[in-house]
């Protein structure tokens, strides 16, 4: 691979999409393509898709119910079922799911109120391209800024993700009433994660911590290897 090529959507409503760009460029030393929700096609050889943060479309219907049916992600999809790498983080996340990339559904938190501060996680799988350059077990600090991040799914769903290993990421403590306090998990072929909190705002410490460096340095150093 003689570069790392990464591509980050733009939906109405977005507002971390300048965030992911700047980790991306700041981890990879490339800046990544821009891509609008309503182009038909993604570039061709993307290493790398990510869907940001935000309230794509208002968050009317429900978060990232109309985002998941934009034109553009039909390709994500497809590049998805190719195997290529896609992160979607907080509003992103809502999108996978929505867009049925992921299993289970973001509800409104417990507590019906915005929340916006630093958590802890804990590193559930340190096996996938998102995550082998944490520890098993390791926490980290990461921001967290959503309305809707209560994870949930039935019960079987949830036994099902926790015995193949697609917990990615637990929350340490109670935060938004997310079922087994699960905050990101991974699709059966490892090449699609999602998350809540922000990873991309945790990349510099002047911006306060850089826990989630690790996690675009992980998806590249695969990445790589595997060309």
């Amino acid at each position: 691979m003689n570069a790392f090529r990464a591509a980050v959507v733009t939906f109405p409503g977005s507002n971390c999409d300048r965030d992911m760009v700047v980790a991306l460029e700041k981890v990879t030393g490339q800046a990544p393509v821009r891509v609008w929700h309503g182009d038909a096609d993604l570039p061709e050889k993307i290493d790398f898709i990510g869907l940001p943060g935000g309230f794509s479309y208002g968050d009317y219907l429900r978060s990232g119910a109309m985002a998941a049916r934009s034109p553009v992600m039909r390709a994500v999809v497809d590049a998805a079922d190719r195997g290529v790498p896609v992160l979607g983080i907080c509003n992103g996340f809502q999108v996978l799911t929505e867009a049925g990339l992921l299993p289970g559904a973001l509800m409104r938190n417990a507590t019906q109120h915005f929340i916006c501060r630093t958590v802890s996680l804990k590193v559930e799988n340190n096996r996938s391209l998102f995550t082998s350059g944490y520890e098993a077990g390791q926490v980290i600090r990461i921001p967290v800024a959503h309305h809707d991040g209560n994870y949930f799914a039935d019960e079987d769903t949830l036994d099902w993700l926790e015995g193949e290993g697609r917990v990615a990421f637990r929350y340490c403590e109670t935060t938004n009433g997310s079922r087994r306090d699960i905050a990101g998990i991974l699709n059966e072929r490892g090449n699609v994660l999602g998350m809540m909190p922000h990873p991309e705002r945790a990349v510099e410490p002047e911006l306060g911590g850089t826990d989630g460096r690790a996690l675009f340095e992980s998806a590249m150093k695969g990445l790589i290897e595997a060309a």
